[in-house]
């Protein structure tokens, strides 16, 4: 007969943690956040670690190259979507690996020939205010004059005035070869206290532009993820399907670790990735897999040679498929078990298995139960749709600004790789949906947020890292009664509108 588990599964709002003793050490600014991305034996530590736990979800409405820019700046680590073209995904992790080497490739860029109209309408499409003029208006034309902020004034200027009537010409400009290295670069934007250097190659085409924020921007993020060239860190969804195409290219474009995006990942189609992976390169190539929500399908992963292991089906705020299909686990419990089977696992092995939750988080406070539970980073979807850095559109609805968000399972993104099990190349029935969530500003402001409630509770736990957040928090199962409780109750909430 089938096997009954003996509990029912239990999600994230159904626990707490009891506080540990702090002593005067235990002060948000003492905590550490870092921890492992990938795999490591013991007495090692990680090839790729993360300063901040946090992974931005494989989805179309979440993870483009902005989003990774921007989760990298505070330390953590985006997944590009990988339900687009092999070329799409490629450039888009390229540009991620261009950003933060300093060496950026302009991509606001006009022709001599255009006019201020084009050059406002081109800065409220990029953000940017610092404008190449080329001969044929490309990142890599001849370049004939630079546009700021500085060169035009809208009050005074006709909008049809053409940029080569008031643009910087080249002539004017303070460019370099595109051999100077970076230092020298900066070297160059110092000493002519430019905001920009233009690098050119012999025949004076545009290669790339050198920023002074860029130079100015670590010490902004001291927590920024960098490789070892002080480039941005970026990671990459594959499928089970076109892997022998999509991985050399995103390999090639730069990607410091892949995540196979599935919704069930105990499964023979992710064991032959995996297997190709190693074969064609050995281990320099980092690859994540799932999801899975229960010990077999975890020990199932970590023989398969999986880098990291993803915990969660169901779980996610526009994910169906536990309607659908009956599948899936509260997210509370499968993190627990797989956490257990991972520590075991570690003692018979000497391997540490890093796991990721991906779902089920709803509030703030479910990130640190996450980590208490077992899990060395999450993933999530819903919490970075709704910034300014993720790719999707701001609308008003019914006077409030939202954002578009829509799961990889529904009609909008088709993306039936993550789903299909080997019939046809569509997707038979949704198992996402299309949504809103409310509009919350930038990642930055928000991150910095969420993590001071994580650091803070760590100390009321009584720990400054996340190995000891797992080995010595206390947590405990609650009633409804008692989630009741949790909240403002018996009273009159005061009116918050502010009075004229």
């Amino acid at each position: 007969m089938a096997y009954f588990f003996e509990e029912p599964s239990h999600t994230f709002g159904e626990y707490l943690l009891v506080p540990g003793y702090s002593s005067t050490e235990c002060i948000p600014g003492n905590v550490s956040l870092k921890t492992p991305l990938v795999k490591f034996k013991k007495g090692e530590t990680s090839s790729i670690n993360l300063n901040i736990p946090l992974t931005s979800a494989i989805m179309q409405s979440v993870s483009d190259d902005k989003m990774a820019i921007a989760l990298a700046k505070e330390g953590g680590l985006s997944f590009i979507y990988g339900s687009q073209s092999i070329e799409d995904e490629a450039k888009m992790v390229a540009r991620v690996k261009s950003y933060k080497a300093g060496f950026v490739t302009s991509d606001s860029n006009i022709t001599p020939e255009s006019t201020l109209r084009d050059i406002v309408a081109l800065k409220e499409r990029t953000g940017h205010s610092t404008v190449a003029v080329t001969d044929d208006g490309t990142a890599n034309g001849r370049l004939v004059g630079l546009v700021t902020s500085r060169d035009y004034r809208l009050s005074r200027m006709s909008l049809d005035c053409k940029v080569k009537e008031f643009m910087t010409k080249f002539e004017d400009l303070i460019c370099a070869s595109d051999k100077t290295s970076l230092k020298e670069a900066n070297d160059i934007i110092w000493d002519h206290k430019l905001n920009a250097l233009p690098l050119v190659d012999e025949n004076q085409r545009l290669k790339y532009m050198v920023f002074r924020k860029d130079y100015d921007s670590h010490k902004e993020n001291a927590l920024e993820l960098l490789d070892d060239h002080k480039r941005y860190m970026v990671g990459a969804g594959i499928n089970t399907r076109d892997y022998e195409e999509r991985v050399p290219a995103l390999v090639e474009a730069g990607a410091d670790v892949l995540c196979i995006d599935s919704s069930e990942g105990f499964s023979e189609w992710q064991k032959l990735t995996i297997e190709f992976i190693r074969k064609k390169y050995g281990d320099s190539v980092k690859v994540g897999a799932g999801n899975v929500v229960d010990k077999d399908g975890f020990l199932f992963l970590a023989e398969a040679g999986a880098d990291f292991v993803k915990i969660g089906i169901g779980g996610g705020s526009i994910c169906i498929t536990r309607e659908q299909k009956g599948i899936g686990r509260g997210q509370a419990t499968a993190v627990i078990e797989v956490a257990k089977a991972r520590d075991e696992y570690f003692e018979k092995t000497g391997v540490y298995i890093p796991l990721c939750s991906d779902g089920g988080i709803v509030h703030d406070y479910h990130m640190t139960l996450a980590l208490a539970m077992g899990a060395d980073f999450l993933m999530l979807g819903r919490y970075f749709s709704r910034f300014d850095e993720s790719p999707t559109n701001k609308v008003n609805i019914n006077g409030s600004y939202m954002k578009e968000y829509w799961g990889e399972g529904s009609n909008r993104a088709r993306n039936w790789q993550r789903y299909d099990m080997g019939g046809d190349k569509k997707l038979s029935f949704e198992e996402g949906v299309d949504s809103y969530v409310p509009y919350a500003g930038s990642l930055k402001d928000n991150v910095t947020m969420s993590l001071s409630k994580v650091r803070h509770t760590m100390c009321n736990v009584g720990v400054l890292n996340i190995p000891d957040l797992q080995k010595n928090a206390k947590i405990t199962l609650v009633s409804s009664t008692s989630i009741v409780e949790g909240g403002s109750h018996d009273v009159l909430l005061k009116d918050k509108t502010p009075q004229s």
